[in-house]
């Protein structure tokens, strides 16, 4: 939530390529210094180091992809890159199994934390030799240096076309970035058509985020219940590994539906449109809801085989609809000189969701009880469905040259 804002901000003043380079070195030592932490405290700064750092990285990782590629195929191809996480979300429950079978000890946190180094390192590496945005280096008017890019990202044998020359407009662009801005580039975001942009990007994805994460967070748990022998009140740590080992198998049929999901959004995404995927997949995301609460009020198989089947929908829905495309869209909608500000701002948004969701699901589920507040996140989807209606600015095929100050909003 904090870096999103805070460090996805500055992509539209340094660059893409420099923050896409240093938030997964911050993310790799953060990392290094979780796994190796001595006490409570130092895990807590490891931890929030890491999610700064991979806040930064959702507005970022979006821009260097959808800076780069034709408008015909910017969708599938930034949800394919975005479909990697509910891939890794199955190697890591892969991986978290394999630990724990094979070092049923409380310690095999920190092998969990140290695996992700094998993937990281490699990934720095590589990351610095993307090309930067042919976009932002012609809003920082560095034309040449686009001229280069562009050349880069064209390369081929027999080079075609032979020479690459852009236009140079004949007035200097005055953007929130520019010198002596730094005030206002934050305020823009809330002025003119860009404050119908704004909404269309964080308020969807808040309201996303609240189902998401309250049932991401805590349907492991409930489903390893229903899958076997969970023991209700663990008394050692083979009895505690135990019920992680049932919760990674519950979590397991979750992520397939996830990884399915995403699929989905990849193939349909610049076909049927953004708007289409996140209005059905908030309304297929209310259903699985309310199929998971009903299965509250029977019994037996009945009562398994409708929570097995909300969940399942939900996660399939949500990674085919407004979980992919709240993504795709915050990185789209916004001019090229608050792009990375404005997806910043629309993902910290949605994060207050997730940690409101956090600390107030428990709560609730004991206050209100499971039934009422699936109720309440049935209605919080629909909610979603309508406000991507009303705020409704189709990207699908669209340049994002015409999303410039004063371009069409629909």
């Amino acid at each position: 939530m904090i870096g999103a804002t805070a460090l996805g901000g500055l992509a539209d003043r340094y660059g893409r390529k420099q923050m896409f380079v240093i938030e997964m070195i911050l993310f790799a030592v953060f990392i290094a210094l979780l796994t190796l932490s001595p006490s409570y405290p130092v895990v807590v700064v490891a931890l929030v180091g890491i999610g700064i750092a991979l806040g930064c990285d959702y507005p970022t990782a979006h821009l260097i992809i959808s800076e780069s590629v034709p408008s015909r195929s910017r969708g599938r191809m930034v949800l394919a890159a975005f479909g990697f996480q509910a891939v890794g979300a199955m190697a890591g429950t892969a991986v978290g199994f394999v630990i724990l079978y094979e070092n049923p000890e409380i310690g095999a946190w920190r092998w969990m934390y140290a695996s992700t180094l094998l993937i990281a390192l490699p990934v720095i590496l590589g990351r610095f030799f993307v090309t930067q945005s042919p976009y932002w280096l012609v809003v920082q008017e560095r034309f040449d240096d686009a001229e280069a890019e562009i050349k880069r990202l064209l390369h081929r044998e027999p080079q075609h076309p032979k020479e690459i020359v852009l236009l140079r407009p004949q007035t200097r662009r005055k953007g929130p970035f520019d010198p002596g801005a730094e005030a206002t580039r934050w305020s823009s975001l809330f002025k003119g058509q860009n404050l119908n942009r704004t909404i269309f990007a964080a308020v969807p994805w808040f309201l996303q985020d609240l189902s998401t994460y309250g049932i991401g967070i805590f349907t492991p748990t409930i489903l390893s219940t229903l899958i076997g022998s969970r023991i209700e009140h663990p008394h050692n740590v083979a009895e505690l590994v135990h019920n992680d080992i049932l919760a990674t198998k519950g979590a397991a049929l979750i992520d397939m539906l996830l990884i399915a999901g995403i699929i989905f959004g990849v193939l349909l995404a610049d076909r049927a449109g953004r708007i289409r995927l996140q209005i059905v997949g908030f309304i297929g995301c209310a259903f699985g809801l309310l199929l998971a609460a009903l299965s509250l009020n029977v019994g037996g198989t009945l009562s398994v085989v409708l929570v097995f089947a909300g969940f399942m929908l939900f996660s399939f829905m949500t990674n085919m609809g407004p979980n992919a495309m709240t993504y795709l869209i915050a990185g789209e909608v916004f001019p090229t000189s608050i792009r990375g500000a404005g997806a910043g701002f629309a993902a910290s948004f949605a994060k207050t969701g997730a940690v409101l969701t956090a600390f107030l699901f428990p709560i609730l589920l004991k206050d209100i009880g499971t039934s009422v507040l699936l109720f309440i996140l049935v209605g919080t989807s629909l909610l979603g469905a309508l406000v991507t209606h009303l705020y409704a600015i189709e990207t699908a095929g669209i340049s994002l040259e015409k999303m410039e100050d004063g371009g069409p909003l629909s």
